[in-house]
């Protein structure tokens, strides 16, 4: 449909090599989409391929230079990068503690300014970002950094959905409940810890990976033109209870 059509967009993922990210990306190249990924390891596949530590921001600006120089622009940036380290509260290092707010939050914030300044010298662009239901509850498992950086997300989406606004820019989130990725694997290998998630799943069935994307694409499609400052979640049911 002509409304979800990226046809002569550039979109940027980070993290897009692998699990919500690279389904992201192959989507969003569907949809027409110029299609760069940034990841420590991008792998092969389709679209600009740009090995980056999203923490650095010196090789961020080197990346997203790149982009705009070999794709012709930017349009879309999805910010899908992250990492989580579960341990009780009391054992999470400060070190670990870092780690998780530099990547999933830091990062997320650097390469939206740096997007967002190419966006409003060129009329305006769209910010997706990834959160997660964590960041609107306190979760079922310890893992208070991540709960900590995801709540960051929530509301930074709307800080700057208000700040940009004005020159065009859109930023939105979606908000995964638990997807079989690397990220979860410890989860969805142990039955007994799957069956507590399930508990909290009233539909009955986890969304894969495509179906993030595909929330995703929504929101940066013209199809949402009037939405900026949500985060959408997906989650089968997770936050309604």
């Amino acid at each position: 449909m002509e409304r979800f059509d990226l046809q002569g967009k550039t979109a940027l993922v980070t993290g897009g090599a692998r699990g919500i990210g690279a389904a992201t990306a192959a989507l969003f190249a569907r949809a027409g989409a110029r299609v760069a990924v940034l990841d420590l390891d991008p792998g092969a596949g389709e679209g600009l391929r740009i090995a980056c530590d999203l923490t650095d921001e010196a090789a961020l600006e080197r990346a997203f230079a790149r982009v705009v120089r070999e794709l012709g622009g930017l349009d879309v940036l999805v910010n899908n990068a992250g990492i989580a380290i579960r341990k009780p509260a009391t054992e999470v290092s400060l070190d670990d503690w870092r780690r998780v707010i530099e990547v999933n939050l830091t990062a997320l914030f650097a390469c939206s300014r740096i997007a967002a300044r190419r966006m409003q010298a060129h009329g305006g662009g769209v910010i997706v970002n990834l959160a997660s239901v964590m960041g609107f509850s306190g979760g079922i498992f310890p893992n208070a950094s991540y709960q900590a950086s995801k709540g960051g997300v929530v509301n930074l989406t709307r800080a700057l959905a208000l700040e940009w606004a004005e020159h065009g820019i859109r930023v939105n989130a979606v908000a995964p409940t638990f997807v079989r990725t690397e990220l979860t694997a410890p989860i969805f290998s142990n039955p007994e810890v799957l069956e507590k998630v399930m508990q909290h799943a009233p539909l009955g069935v986890l969304p894969e990976v495509e179906d993030i994307a595909t929330a995703i694409l929504f929101l940066a499609s013209p199809a949402a033109r009037c939405i900026t400052g949500v985060t959408l979640p997906v989650d089968s049911g997770y936050l309604a209870r």
